[in-house]
């Protein structure tokens, strides 16, 4: 983006890819110049890392995405997005543990994750450039970090990002017989209400995500589950600017050629606004796991689901559906059914009586899938 007149930009740029069909219904301010790059489908543009949040409050009134958009560090890793992402590899999917997930499942609990959203909420904002947001990953740290505790196979790590200070949080249960291989299951830390540093408690976005992701390995810890596949949970920092944090993650794994067998993408699953339980986001995800996500259901929870359209970059499953990696995102309801109190000072558990009945359902999932895809 050309730098505006009279105004003096320190910060580092971002260059971001959009769909061409989601500009005309943005600000026309933010998209003067030309893009820089494009295809049929995608253009990317400059911009100034303060400029992303109005570009997403602008996505999230014009369209409902979160925020529906890329953002890189680089040029270079921008220009990917006009690639055709590769597929991933085939395999099958089965379900032979149904011994264990019935064990585990009694052990899920509503007021632990009722917890954990409080807490969450309970800062100012998750804002990935504030103070808090900082906080906040630092908070989830030192949690995570008990729970490894007596346990060598379990280990918590903060990931960095160049770019800004809020650190990503990986657990890693260590996989017994193929560590090699990868589960990865979680969801973003951050938080936004309209643009920058504003009130965001991000009770439903996102912390019930967190704290479904959270409640997910205490089970297995509580229950004594060792993987034979290695589960990583992580905590993505910076999803409403632009998928950074999962964009970080999800390259460094790519360049690393870690073996990612599945990623599971938990992302507001507190607020039931639509008939369902659960629906599944279909695009930019894996049709294999999501088809696998619903034996799940069928099976060990009796649930209703359906599915449903979101659009590019509407949550962290698209960074690691570019990679090549199976994602797939079980969320709250419709996409146009969704928490009309996201991104706003409001969305706090008040707004679901206090209560994470919702949410349970998702850690039921979430732990059905680990226990079945780690085996």
């Amino acid at each position: 983006m050309p730098a505006v007149p009279g105004r003096v930009d320190l910060e580092q740029p971002v260059w971001v890819s959009v769909e061409k069909g989601d500009v005309a219904a943005l600000d026309e301010a933010l998209f003067k110049s030309a893009p820089l790059a494009q295809n049929q489908r995608v253009a990317i543009y400059k911009f100034a890392p303060s400029e992303l949040g109005r570009l997403a409050d602008g996505m999230h009134r014009a369209m409902r995405r979160a925020p529906g958009f890329f953002a890189y560090d680089t040029l270079e890793a921008a220009l990917e997005d006009l690639k055709t992402p590769p597929e991933p590899q085939a395999r099958a999917y089965s379900l032979d543990q149904g011994v264990r997930v019935r064990e585990l499942l009694p052990l899920v609990k509503e007021e632990s994750i009722v917890s954990a959203i409080t807490s969450l909420s309970s800062y100012r904002n998750r804002y990935y450039r504030g103070a808090t947001g900082v906080d906040a990953s630092k908070w989830l740290q030192q949690l995570w970090g008990s729970y490894a505790e007596g346990r060598p196979d379990i280990s918590v790590e903060a990931f960095k990002h160049a770019a800004f200070q809020q650190e990503s949080v990986i657990l890693t249960m260590r996989g017994a017989a193929e560590p090699e291989k990868v589960i990865v299951i979680g969801g973003h830390l951050d938080s936004i209400a309209g643009s920058g540093d504003n009130p965001a408690p991000g009770a439903d976005d996102n912390a019930s995500g967190v704290a479904v992701t959270n409640e997910i390995i205490k089970v297995l810890i509580a229950g004594g589950y060792r993987p034979a596949k290695t589960i990583k949970f992580m905590a993505f920092a910076a999803e409403e600017a632009g998928l950074r944090g999962s964009g970080d993650v999800s390259a460094a794994f790519q360049k690393e050629g870690v073996k990612v067998e599945g990623m599971l993408n938990l992302d507001m699953t507190n607020y039931k606004g639509s008939e369902k339980d659960i629906y599944f986001v279909s695009d930019n995800t894996s049709a294999d796991q999501n088809a696998f996500l619903g034996k799940l259901i069928d099976t060990y929870l009796g649930y209703t689901w359906g599915s449903f359209k979101c659009g590019y970059g509407c949550s962290d499953h698209a960074s690691w559906s570019k990679k090549g990696y199976p994602a797939s995102t079980p969320f709250e309801s419709t996409y146009e059914q969704c928490n009309p109190y996201i991104h706003k000072a409001v969305d706090t558990l008040a707004q679901t009586g206090g209560r994470a009945e919702h949410s349970l359902k998702f850690a039921r999932l979430g732990l059905a899938y680990a226990v079945e895809l780690a085996k």
